[in-house]
Order: C-alpha cells, then structure tokens, then sequence
C-alpha cells in the first residue's frame, strides 16, 4: 500500500506452474523434455529473476504459487538438471552467432537481449546450483510467495473410480511438498480446477486448508453464495474455497480482448529455428537436425497478418507496452474493488489465477507486465492491496458455509475436455488398474524388500498413467502419439508388476529399469492406498 491505509479490496494473483513428468534417461535428447527447459528459460527463471528484483528493492509484493510435484521432481533431478545446462549452453552460443549475424539490422535489438536473457539465466540457474525449487523455497520463506501444492501427478479426481486414488494423489503430494519445502502445504490448486462435492474431505484429511475452483463452482453452489466469487467460503468439511474471477481473468487470457495479442508484443509462431538457414541453424538442433523452435523469434504480433508479414520486434516497445498494460489492469482493479465494496459491504477478494507458463512461454513480455504490475500496487496507490489466500483467511476468519457444485476449468467448464470420444478409452482400464493396487497393498500387507520395491513402482506407473496432461493432449489434438504411449506405457508397466507380484516371480532387472526411468516420488510409500 502506498500509504498504509485500509485498502478496499484484495488481489490475489495465482500461477499455476505444472508441467507432466517427461524424463527420457534411455535416450540422449528427447523432444518433449524441451517442454521443461523452455518453461525454466522464458517462465520460471523470468519470475525468479522477478522476485529477486523485489528482494532487492525490498519490493512489499506477494502472490501465489502452484509448484505440482512432477515439475518438483523434475527440476531437482540431476539429469534433467545436466540437460537443460547444455541446452542453455547450446543458446548462449546460438546468441553469439546471432550478435553478429544481425548487425545493422532491424533484429539487432531483440538479438542483443536474448543474449543478455540466457546469460542472466546461466547467472540464476548456477546461483541456485542447478535446483530453481531451492530458490522458489527461499522466496517463500522471505514472505514474497506462498507456494501450494497439486495433486501428485495433476491426476483429474472426479473422473478416479476410488476413494483410496483420490486420496493417494493428495496424500502422495502433501508429502512431496515437506520434501521439497521443508514444510506442510497450506493450500492446494484442485488439477484442472476440478472439483466434486465430497473431494474437500480428502483435502482436510491431509490438512489442506483452501483450494480454487473455477466460478460457476461457486455461483451454483448450495445454497448461493452471499458475495459471489468475491469472498471465500467453507466448505462443510471446514477448507476454504477460493473462486476465480472472471473479469480480471479474461484481461489476461481473451485472445480477442487479453493484453498478449497486443501488435507490439512478441510473434510466438515464428522462430529463427524455421526462418534461418538450414546449414547455419543445424548445429543448433536436435542430433536429427528437425527443424524446431529455438526460443529466439524476431517478429512482432503486428496484427492479423501472415507470418511472412510480421514486422521486426522492438523490446523497448515492447517492454512500454507492458508497463501500460499493468498500469491498466490495475486501474480496473481498483475501480472493481472499489464499486464491490460499496455493493458488497465487505472488503472484496478478486482472485486472478493464470497457467504460469502463459507469462514468458506464450506471452513472451508477461513476467515483465507482473513486475510492473506488483511494484505499481505497492508504490503507486492505495485502493487494492496484495495477498495471499492464507493472509487473507488469517485477516477474516468467519465465512459464509455452502457446498460447492461440480465444476472444473476448460471448455464448458464440466470435465468435457478430460471426458470425450477422443479419450474416454483410458478411463476403464485406469480405474481397473486403481482397483488392482488396491488389492495388491492389502495382500501383501507385509512385504518383502523386493515386493515393497515393486509395489512401489505400481505406485508410481499408476500415479504417472493419472496425469489428466494425456486426457488433455488427446482432445487438443497435439502430440496425441505421445500422450496415448504414455498412458498405454504406464498401465503396460503396472499391469505387468501387478501379475509378477500376484505370481510371485518379481523380474528385478525389469524393475531396476522402471525405478530408473520413472524415478519420481523416492519417498512413496504404496500403503497410501490401503
């Protein structure tokens, strides 16, 4: 607040920062890890770089973070880690060449700062040794971040057959977080947003205290809710749910409204590794030497143009255009708490939650429109002011008690997108497997080194065949190939332990490979299924 005064409303910004886990150790590179290390290069190592801005400027800015356990895992593995610095060494170096290739050019600008972008990423990520969840913990700790967790593989919970996977999913995540945080989780962001009335009770069983569901969630909601999505409620179990705003949402997220079409920002669909010559880009490809994006795009928005039409990108343009932006979003924010209060009676709490990767990845200036954005809330008015959920429920403790309806994000806001004739294969075979673990954990209630290791990796092939991240590819349309052999490998993988340990004839060679490829989650404990 600019001048500590009682402020007329709350903001509470959300990412939500999940990434399936993709780990390829029987391959030298693999294309859909790349989805990992240009997330950490234009998403997390950006907003990193954000917070350490407000530390040093001892900027008063918090918001809300969802780190899910397999972005967790993979940004603390060794491999991935080693991997994603040769990737970075490989664009420092394309960067140099890039120095010289556009000068006098209208490109040589926006050469100049990928330059000083992946050299500032080099800086972090070595500042850090190599470990981005280290420095997301240090921010939490400092007070600039309350940090949540997801469910353990961004598993879609209403759709599971059982009451022990749903609870397996949250349990399994609650205790990756201590690992990773040193710390229970206060909160939770429900995967997908999805939500069906009786999933609280798991939530407060684990000692969550407040998720987020999408806004219909809450409006049709037993009975009707008195301040709509503008204050939290109770759920009968006692955890606190937190609505999205849809207003502040659509700012961001509209491709015909949102700031990220502006005709300034950065053009997302062309890239040097498609526009360049192939005998100079090659080098810096993949070792079959397809042509991909590299990261570094020369071209503006411009408009409703082809490719081939797009201008020359202008960072200090840019960069303006992103200061505007955040001058304007909070100007509507103010004026929305503002008319709020006065309707509601009650200081409102809007809630903005956004996929993190949409700042940086897809919208290239979005970490920059946040700094903005913070530090004006901070420093330049007194309207609205930051927080975070647990802040906020810490603040005001007494909270209207409804039952909230089933709902999730996505197209139509129903669980379609994870429930269609593109995908609905998956679920009978899913919940089968569900059963089965089950089984196998009360059989062998006492098992032996070996069984305990194999149950384990049921555990695990189970948990990693849930990912809603397959479901999700199969009805989008891309890397459908993918997705489906993830979801066909991890049930194959389950189902083959499941006979070995139900016929006792446990093959430790294969399972040393499983433990070796799907390495996630070294502190489960099968029994959660019991």
């Amino acid at each position: 607040m600019a001048n500590g005064s009682t402020p007329k409303g709350y903001l509470t910004l959300v990412l939500h920062a999940h990434l399936p886990f993709v780990r390829h150790p029987e391959h030298p590179e693999f294309l859909e890890e790349d989805w990992l290390y240009e997330a950490m290069t234009e998403t997390y190592i950006p907003l990193l770089l954000m917070l350490e801005g407000f530390e040093r400027d001892k900027v008063p800015a918090c918001f809300t973070m969802s780190l899910t356990p397999p972005l967790c895992e993979m940004l603390a593995d060794k491999l991935l880690q080693d991997r994603y610095s040769a990737k970075l060494a490989k664009l420092q170096a394309l960067s140099e060449q890039e120095i010289k290739r556009t000068q006098d050019t209208p490109f040589a600008a926006a050469a100049a700062d990928y330059q000083q972008r992946f050299a500032r990423c080099r800086t972090l990520f070595d500042k850090w040794e190599r470990n981005l969840v280290t420095a997301f913990k240090h921010y939490q700790e400092e007070g600039f971040l309350e940090i949540i967790t997801c469910g353990a593989t961004h598993g879609f919970l209403p759709l599971m057959a059982s009451e022990s996977s749903i609870r397996a999913q949250i349990q399994v995540a609650v205790v990756n977080y201590r690992k990773h945080f040193g710390r229970s989780p206060k909160g939770i962001w429900l995967p997908e947003c999805a939500y069906a009335p009786g999933i609280d009770k798991y939530l407060r069983e684990a000692g969550i205290q407040f998720f987020f569901i999408d806004t219909h969630g809450l409006a049709y909601g037993t009975p009707r809710p008195r301040y709509g999505q503008f204050r939290p409620i109770f759920c009968p179990s006692g955890v606190a749910a937190f609505a999205r705003d849809a207003e502040s949402s659509k700012q961001v997220w509209s491709s015909e409204e949102g700031y990220p079409g502006d005709a300034d920002y950065r053009e997302f669909y062309r890239d040097l590794g498609y526009d360049a010559d192939y005998a100079y880009i090659k080098p810096f490809l993949h070792s079959d030497g397809v042509r991909r994006n590299t990261g570094i795009k020369y071209h503006r928005i411009t408009g409703r143009v082809s490719l081939g039409e797009k201008q020359p990108y202008n960072p200090g343009a840019a960069k303006e255009k992103a200061a505007s932006h955040a001058g304007n979003f909070m100007f509507n924010r103010q004026h929305q708490a503002n008319w709020l209060n006065g309707v509601l009676g009650v200081e409102p709490c809007i809630v903005a939650p956004y996929d993190a990767e949409l700042f940086g990845h897809w919208w290239y200036e979005g970490p920059m429109f946040l700094d903005f954005l913070m530090r004006k809330i901070c420093f330049d008015q007194d309207e609205i002011a930051l927080t975070t959920p647990s802040r906020f429920l810490d603040r005001f403790r007494t909270h209207q008690v409804l039952e909230p309806s089933a709902s999730s994000w996505g197209d139509k806001g129903y669980f379609e997108v994870w429930l269609n004739g593109s995908n609905d294969w998956i679920y009978r075979h899913l919940h089968a497997s569900e059963m089965r673990m089950r089984e196998l954990v009360r059989r062998f209630a006492n098992p032996t080194g070996l069984q305990e290791r194999a149950l384990k990796q049921a555990a695990r092939e189970l948990l990693l065949a849930q990912s809603s991240d397959w479901a999700f590819i199969m009805t989008t349309g891309t890397m459908v190939a993918y997705a489906e052999k993830r979801t066909r490998d991890h049930l194959h993988r389950f189902n083959g332990l499941y006979l070995q340990l139900v016929e006792n004839r446990i093959e430790e060679p294969w399972l040393r490979e499983l433990e070796s490829k799907d390495n996630i989650f070294s502190e489960l404990d099968a029994r959660v299924y019991a």
